[in-house]
């Protein structure tokens, strides 16, 4: 209980939803709490409490279904967590969704220029272990060792990810491989709940928001007009006032925070993204947010606008059509691409 209650106080991304039902549809509300490590909220406009149960409960086993084939730290039949134990021994077979998922993670990483790596993971572990042993007692806090990450940053090559399409299979080439989906696995994840809520003609006026990875669709009235409105948390603690409120419909919205996990060393705090150029924490922001249409590009560009220079980060947001981005330095200051102001509230 008191791991959820973190989770949701911790959320990027705080749901702000007003106004009455439509009398056609009434808005319903659920929460699940058994995927990717976070708190996932589903509203959506339905004929009957019992017609929402049904549907929710069959976008929950998706849900589940995904939270499953990417975990990377247990292993079932042809998941990750698998690939990580094994595949550095022999092929594994594998479902089509871990397939298309490892083939976007190489194809971010050729766009991002290794910005963003799903091959990175024997540098990661160091981070995440230190991380957790900083959590669980801050007296025992540590970095890990620059030697040992430098030696681990050599088993970080998305060529030794061999992906054989026609047999369905993956196999590390790199002995000391080991994925780690953790930029990409959530938007990726809701953008396919998505589809599936569409292809099932489930609803047509929802919001779903996975664990900070928010995607809208139709109207929050149900009615044509009224759009979904999404606050964004605010990165300064001496603040309670959102960093925005944005007004939205067919949009995701996703935000990438050094307030999210986080751990203290000697009086400095240190982010879970991770600069795969220096191999340590990111310094440049404590926010910042994307919007666009498909929820795994919002989720990818967050961690990649993370590590870079404002400059570099606002060329490429304005060169990629349907893309808006905000930025919170580390003084809590603003930069907004050219169009992010069009979709805050009025």
């Amino acid at each position: 209980m008191k791991k959820i209650i973190c989770l949701l106080l911790s959320f990027t991304i705080i749901i702000s939803l007003f106004g009455c039902s439509s009398k056609k549809n009434k808005r319903y509300t659920t929460t699940y709490t058994d995927a990717f490590d976070t708190v996932t909220t589903v509203v959506a406009y339905d004929s009957s409490q019992k017609a929402f149960n049904a549907s929710s409960k069959l976008l929950q086993n998706e849900l589940n279904r995904y939270n499953q084939l990417f975990d990377i730290y247990s292993e079932a039949p042809g998941n990750l967590g698998t690939l990580n134990k094994t595949a550095m021994e022999a092929p594994v077979k594998v479902e089509k969704d871990v397939i298309e998922l490892l083939k976007y993670g190489k194809e971010a990483y050729k766009e991002s220029d290794g910005k963003l790596n799903i091959c990175f993971g024997a540098v990661l572990e160091f981070w995440t272990k230190a991380r957790e042993t900083a959590v669980a007692d801050e007296k025992k806090a540590y970095i890990p060792d620059m030697k040992e990450l430098k030696k681990a940053s050599r088993h970080t090559n998305p060529d030794d990810l061999i992906i054989d399409e026609k047999n369905s299979t993956v196999f590390f080439k790199d002995k000391g491989l080991r994925l780690d989906v953790g930029a990409i696995a959530k938007g990726w994840t809701a953008q396919r709940l998505t589809e599936f809520i569409s292809e099932n003609g489930l609803w047509e006026s929802y919001m779903l928001n996975l664990g900070g990875n928010v995607v809208t669709k139709g109207f929050k009235e149900n009615d044509g007009s009224s759009k979904w409105n999404i606050e964004i948390q605010n990165p300064n603690p001496k603040s309670s006032a959102p960093a925005g409120t944005l007004s939205l419909t067919d949009r995701s919205v996703v935000t990438s925070g050094n307030y999210q996990r986080f751990f203290v060393y000697d009086g400095k705090s240190y982010c879970h993204i991770i600069d795969t150029k220096t191999l340590m924490p990111a310094r440049y922001y404590a926010g910042v947010t994307v919007i666009c249409e498909d929820s795994a590009l919002a989720d990818r560009l967050t961690t990649q606008l993370f590590v870079m220079p404002i400059d570099e980060g606002k060329k490429l947001v304005e060169s990629l059509d349907g893309v808006e981005a905000l930025w919170i330095n580390l003084r809590f200051g603003y930069a907004r691409s050219s169009g992010f102001d069009a979709y805050k509230m009025q």
